[in-house]
């Protein structure tokens, strides 16, 4: 797929997220608080992410109101790439499918069962249930 087609697909939040490493404002995500069984996808692609046998509800300050993953689908789900923008340390997620921006992967939440903490734009993701 070439901009145009993903420019055509998309809506304009989602493209702004997904191809211009766009965010949401938090809380705001039709996935914040869906935890019904199924998978999650790129609402690009369609590439499969993340289960939700992996999401929980994070109370880490600063990282509430995004859906939270504790792990991926499969480990060939996405890439990971150093991000120094905004004056601070973080960790891309984007779909190894794809290229496309889904959000950050923060180390060490203490809520998160494995201290892992996938930081995922809702309108990054399609959700099918089970």
């Amino acid at each position: 797929m070439d901009e145009a087609d993903f420019r055509q697909k998309l809506t304009p939040a989602q493209y702004r997220v997904l191809r211009e490493k766009g965010t949401e404002a938090p809380g705001t995500g039709k996935y914040v608080d869906t935890f019904d069984d199924g998978m999650y996808h790129c609402a690009a692609c369609g590439n499969t992410l993340f289960s939700s046998e992996h999401k929980y509800e994070s109370t880490t300050p600063g990282l509430v109101g995004w859906p939270a993953f504790s792990d991926l689908a499969s480990n060939e789900a996405v890439n990971l790439k150093p991000d120094d923008a905004l004056g601070m340390h973080r960790t891309e997620v984007t779909c190894a499918h794809c290229g496309s921006h889904l959000g950050h992967l923060f180390e060490g939440d203490p809520t998160a069962p494995n201290g892992k903490h996938y930081c995922i734009n809702s309108c990054a993701l399609d959700f099918s249930g089970r």
